[in-house]
């Protein structure tokens, strides 16, 4: 019969050559000293020193990577799907392998770690730097009396865009995505008083009847709930929009602004933009990468799932439940494989006897909580999903109005 290999007592990572087959985690300090400790803590959950363990430290790191690598699969994936929305028609791939590249949301920067850290400068400087791109920005243009047509990249306006450069001075003109301009009616509370407002404020008999109508309509002595107030400024609103609707603007190539009505006075006039210019490249198209060639070709982008930004996981940044979860599929992994060893040499003679190794009940153990395991990882994942938090936050909310609604009423006296 062969000579089984056994575990011999210890293990030491740092001493074995190409410790895990993948290497995936070699370099990362944090899992070179769990490695050891991992494989002490599965050999004597599977019974040493008390039975011989059919496994060698090279089989324990395996199950140890391997476990890693499935956590961070079953995480990423999760968020791929969550957050795929935001995902497509990245980048794929990633030369940053110091973080894990999974794309949250454009309002909190491309790349795990990224967002408010990467704000520009301002609106002039570096506002075409690679950390902006896709970044709303807020810009300017002063409205001159009589002057109706307006050019946001020319130079001679107090347009934000037209003085717009990059970190070498040059001009990006051109380069800019005009997303929302704020040319609204002035606020119905400006109006509110006026008794021209053409709504009418159905208090002016009762005014009347008091005594107070020698006042003026715009002074009001009756005291009128809340509703009234905002029922008023909808009237407002609703008024100047049916019957003399006159604000509006048309942009044209997205830089050629028109303002109706003609202004008569100088004022202010926001906008919000978006910068797609690559510093890199000079240019305002798609980002360009080479060939084996040398020839120019837009970078693959992200067009399913099977493309999205993902890397191995780094051990050193997983907090201790997942460690304790890989910990756990670590033991259910070296089970199975040491089920299958087991499986190979049934039984092995002993003195007088044969003995049995109970290789079935390994198998099936290691299967059950292999399962197990993904299935309650799955489900944790699934709880951080944007539908299910905001049925939480809905829930909540609910509760807090139902627990609002047997506390006690106190009456105000004035």
């Amino acid at each position: 019969m062969a000579n089984i290999p056994i575990w011999p007592g210890s293990s030491s990572f740092g001493l074995v050559a190409d410790p895990t087959p993948f290497g995936f985690y070699d370099d990362d300090d944090q899992f070179r000293i769990d490695a050891d400790k991992v494989s002490q803590w599965v050999v004597q959950r599977l019974g040493y020193p008390l039975v011989d363990i059919e496994l060698q430290d090279i089989n324990l790191y395996s199950c140890f990577e391997e476990a890693t690598s499935e956590y961070g699969a079953q995480v990423y994936n999760a968020t791929i799907v969550y957050n795929f929305g935001s995902l497509i028609n990245t980048i794929t791939g990633s030369t940053d392998q110091t973080l894990n590249n999974i794309v949250i949301d454009s309002n909190y920067g491309t790349s795990a770690g990224g967002g408010a850290s990467q704000e520009a400068a301002g609106s002039t400087g570096n506002a075409g730097a690679a950390s902006s791109l896709g970044r709303t920005y807020s810009g300017s243009i002063v409205m001159r009396p009589g002057q109706q047509n307006y050019d946001l990249y020319d130079t001679n306006t107090t347009s934000t865009v037209a003085g717009l450069t990059d970190s070498t001075g040059a001009s990006i003109t051109g380069s800019i995505t005009i997303t929302k301009i704020y040319h609204e009616a002035p606020s119905a509370i400006n109006r509110y008083f006026d008794p021209y407002a053409g709504t009418g404020t159905g208090i002016q008999s009762l005014m009347q009847s008091f005594g107070f109508g020698n006042y003026s309509p715009g002074v009001n002595f009756m005291l009128m709930p809340l509703y009234f107030d905002v029922l008023k400024l909808q009237a407002i609103e609703f008024n100047d929009q049916i019957r003399k609707s006159g604000y509006h603007f048309e942009l044209e190539n997205g830089r050629y602004l028109k303002i109706f009505p003609v202004p008569t006075g100088h004022y202010t006039l926001w906008y919000e933009y978006k910068n797609s210019y690559n510093p890199n490249t000079g240019t305002t198209g798609p980002d360009l990468t080479s060939d084996d060639s040398g020839n120019s070709k837009p970078l693959d982008r992200v067009t399913n799932i099977s493309n999205a930004n993902y890397t191995a996981p780094i051990y050193a940044y997983i907090n201790e439940p997942g460690r304790q979860w890989i910990r756990k599929y670590t033991l259910a992994l070296a089970k199975e494989m040491l089920g299958s060893v087991r499986g190979k040499y049934q039984s092995i003679p002993i003195p007088g006897s044969d003995t049995t190794l109970d290789y079935s009940r390994l198998l099936s153990e290691a299967t059950a909580e292999k399962e197990a395991l993904i299935t309650t990882l799955r489900s944790d994942l699934e709880l951080t999903s944007k539908e299910k938090q905001l049925e939480r936050e809905a829930s909540e909310k609910e509760s807090r109005k139902a627990s609002a609604g047997n506390d006690p009423v106190f009456i105000y006296i004035g």
